[in-house]
């Protein structure tokens, strides 16, 4: 299975899956290591196609990602990417995400998560088309990893500082720049310690940060 990358725009000399790397490229299909046995593998569904459309565009949805060290608060963009969203909803009340992990940390970049097997190469079973990206990848913007167009599954990101990156990951969400509490919670994920991730990258945690739950409220 494809490891699911975001771009990191910094001195590279490959390009692999979609991806730039400052490393020689990696082989895509090889773990970055086991998963940790906090993650209860057994008991994550698995899917065949992607959840039939179930939010209301015109109705506001707002993430709290719980974990271990304090609780993020995301306002999701039903309207710019409908489809992205509802996936996300759909498996956050499913539980899909919960005791899960930040599995790829690098400081003053970004966050990843959203992998049931908490290495990089697993995700919901299926994969969905990619919607348009309007907005940029600032601080607290919330986007979909993927190893490719049309790649999306469960894995996403969160921006630790502004990138301009390439608009091909899937912007549909963001922390309110004004929401201090869970803007501390990212910097405190962002800047635990990491170590090689035996690709030459610098970004899995010696004690990865746990995603205890995602509560979803609409209103």
């Amino acid at each position: 299975m494809k490891k699911t990358y975001i771009l990191a725009l910094v001195l590279f000399v490959g390009i692999a899956g979609g991806a730039f790397f400052w490393k020689s490229q990696p082989k895509v299909d090889r773990p970055l290591a086991e998963a940790p046995t906090l993650i209860q593998q057994s008991m994550t569904k698995t899917y065949t196609s992607p959840p039939a459309m179930s939010i209301d565009q015109n109705k506001t949805y707002t993430a709290s990602i719980v974990t271990d060290k304090g609780t993020m608060v995301v306002t999701l963009f039903a309207k710019d990417a409908p489809a992205t969203v509802n996936n996300f909803v759909v498996l956050a009340r499913e539980g899909f995400y919960t005791n899960t992990i930040f599995h790829r940390v690098m400081k003053e970049f970004m966050i990843q998560g959203g992998d049931p097997k908490g290495n990089g190469t697993g995700g919901p079973g299926y994969t969905f088309a990619d919607e348009p990206v309007t907005r940029d990848y600032i601080r607290g913007t919330v986007a979909m990893a993927n190893s490719g167009p049309d790649t999306n599954g469960s894995q996403f990101f969160i921006m630790h500082a502004t990138y301009s990156l390439p608009k091909q990951y899937v912007i549909f969400g963001a922390i309110d720049p004004s929401d201090s509490t869970s803007l501390a919670t990212l910097d405190a994920i962002a800047t635990a310690p990491v170590i090689d991730n035996g690709m030459g990258e610098e970004s899995k945690p010696v004690t990865p940060t746990v995603l205890q739950s995602i509560s979803i409220r609409e209103e």
